[in-house]
Formats: C-alpha cells, structure tokens, sequence
C-alpha cells in the first residue's frame, strides 16, 4: 500500500477527523504504521478512544482505498494531501487543515491570492447586485475567488468571477460525486474546465449534513487572504466562517445594508464586531497591499512565479509608463503603437486594478 492511499483509507473512516488523524501521524509518523497499529498502541495517542482504535484496526473490512482512487481518477479527479506542493499553502497553516482534498480541475500556484465571498443562500437583489459587483472587481484585479457553490451569494460570486474571466475555487460540503446542489453542476464544470477547481475533503459519495457544512466553512475561511461577507442575516453560517477566519489571522471585509432589513443585520453586526466596512473593491485591494499581478515586459527577477500575467496589451501600456511620469493618452498611443480605443479600454482595466491612477487632464501615471 502507497502512502497516499493509506491517508486516503484514514479519510475515508467515519468519525475520526482531520485533528486526531494529525495526532496520529504526529505520533507514528506515517500513515502506513496508524494501520497496522494494534488497538493498545492506538490508545496511546491523545484523544483516540476505544471507538477509534476499533474503527483503524479494523480499516480493511471497512474501506476500500483503492477502490475510491480508482473511481476519482476515472472521474478526472485528483488527489492531494498535505505533503504535495500542490495542497493550499494557507490552508496548511490552520490547525484543523484537511488531511487531504479531492480536486475537480486544477489548482494552480496564483491562487494563493484569494478572496472569499460569503453569504446569504436566500440573497436578496441588493446582495446580488453588491456581490456582482465586488467579486468582478476583485477578480479582475487577479484575485482568486474562493466560496462554497451554495444557492444565492455564493454561486453569485463564482459566476462573477467566471464574468470576469478570472479564477475560482468551490468547496463543497459533499463529496464530488454527490454535488450539492444539484443544479449548479453545469456552473461547476464550468470551474473545473480551466477556471479554478471544485474542492471537498470528503468521500467521493459522502451526501451533505449538517456536520460537512461547517467542516467546509473553515476550509473557505483559511484557504484566503481576506473574507468578504456581502450579505447575510443575524443567524447566518456566514458569520461562523467569518469569525472562523478571524481566528485564523484574516481579514474581515463586510458591506453594509438597509437598516431596516434583516438580510444585512449579519454584515452590520461584523462592522459592529471590528470588520471593515466596504463599498467597493478598490478598498480591498488598497488593504491587500501588493496586487497579484506579475508584468509581462518586466525583467524575470521582477515577475512573481505564481502571479497571473496582464493580458498582452495591458502590459504594454504599463510598460510604457515609467515610473513617476505623468503620461497623455495621446502620448501612450504614440509609445505602444495600440489603436487609440485599446489604449482607453487598457487604461480603465489597468485602474480597476489598482496599477494605474489618473489625473486632470486625460493624464495618468503608474502607482
């Protein structure tokens, strides 16, 4: 048995959980000795009770790893754990990080600059429209968008991101081959087919409850940079994967709503709680300090390995911008050779990117 399939037949074992399988990695040091442990030297290990033991020493007529990696690989799905350079980087620093994760499409260096977007599965057209909104914005700007494929702000903001030509990642609280919900199937093939990854730590046939629910919040919270909570009443899982978030060291961006509806009372207690309130992404982004983005005429030793690049023309209006000079539209015409539209249209994108600022006069310098 390879290493990877004995952490997969851990995973696949009911109720035993990602915090006492580190403990028993931790205490024998590789997945391979947990299973041919006898049931004293698993007692041994902090928080593994008579149950647990019984259940890994009993694992082969439980489960059947290699069965399990043969149906995900017939699928087209990948299997990562926490020793791959692959497996999230910021995910691995919760304490709680899944020992493994199941991946629909693919994971690529860049999305270590994420921003997740939580809220409400009942969003009213206030939430939809601000999460529209936001989510292009920050997609644009190379962010990758991390949320849960759940009905109403979640699948509004992997759509925009999608809108935005930018990436995203959708963890589910089910496993791959029980998608929940059904009905955004077609907006997950639409991930995995070269857009992010659908993401689950769980069987591939595990249906939802009420337990993967949570277990996959804390995934969406650790896995970003920030979290950004667009709508969401008072009683909302969203403000669980927000406080999750904050005890994880992140930052929490919330937008504020009507007063007098409950749909935004969640959003308003988090400002109330210390979360930065915010009406447009550039707020974000001007937090985040320094953008995702790598430049395409930059030296190599300037370029970030997992940065997304500028799209072509945009690099080249940027690289025509010195630092410090203050630059005419007609003046960068004449230095690209771009048609004067592509220039304007350049100009704007590269603003909503937070890389450019304009000035009186139709004139703009590089920040």
């Amino acid at each position: 048995m390879t290493s990877r399939e004995a952490i997969l037949a851990l995973n696949l074992l009911p109720s035993i959980g990602p915090v006492r399988i580190s403990r028993l990695l931790e205490a024998f040091g590789d997945a391979e000795k947990i299973l041919t442990a006898s049931t004293n030297q698993l007692l041994r290990v902090d928080g593994i009770g008579n149950e647990t033991a019984k259940l890994i020493a009993d694992w082969e007529n439980l489960v059947d790893p290699t069965k399990e990696l043969a149906e995900a690989e017939e699928r087209g799905i990948s299997i990562i754990t926490r020793n791959d350079d692959s497996y999230p980087k910021y995910l691995l620093q919760a304490y709680d990080a899944p020992i493994l994760l199941y991946v629909w499409g693919e994971i690529l260096p860049r999305d270590r600059h994420a921003i997740s977007v939580v809220g409400s599965r009942r969003s009213t057209a206030y939430g939809t429209s601000a999460t529209k909104k936001l989510t292009y914005q920050l997609a644009h700007a190379g962010f990758t968008i991390v949320s849960g494929l759940a009905r109403g702000i979640d699948t509004t903001a992997h759509e925009s991101a999608l809108a935005a030509k930018g990436r995203t990642i959708a963890v589910v609280g089910s496993g791959l081959a029980r998608l929940y919900p059904p009905e955004n199937l077609t907006l997950a093939e639409r991930i995995a087919n070269g857009n992010g990854a659908v993401i689950s730590e769980f069987p591939l046939h595990r249906p939802p409850d009420k337990q993967t629910f949570p277990m996959r919040n804390r995934i969406v919270a650790a896995w970003c940079q920030a979290v950004l909570v667009t709508e969401c009443p008072a009683w909302s899982g969203s403000l669980i994967t927000a406080n999750l978030a904050s005890e994880y060291g992140k930052s929490i961006f919330a937008v504020p709503g009507p007063i007098d509806k409950p749909s935004s009372a969640g959003c308003h207690q988090l400002i109330r709680d210390g979360a930065t309130l915010i009406t447009d992404a550039s707020q974000i982004i001007d937090d985040m300090g320094e953008l995702p983005f790598s430049y395409q005429n930059e030296e190599p030793q300037q370029k970030l390995a997992d940065s997304p690049e500028l799209p072509e023309e945009e690099a080249k209006i940027l690289a025509a911008m010195p630092a410090g000079e203050e630059l005419a539209i007609d003046q960068l015409i004449q230095h690209t050779g771009l048609p004067s539209s592509a220039v304007t249209a350049g100009l704007f994108k590269l603003e909503l990117r937070r890389l450019v600022r304009p000035l009186p006069g139709f004139r703009f310098i590089r920040r």
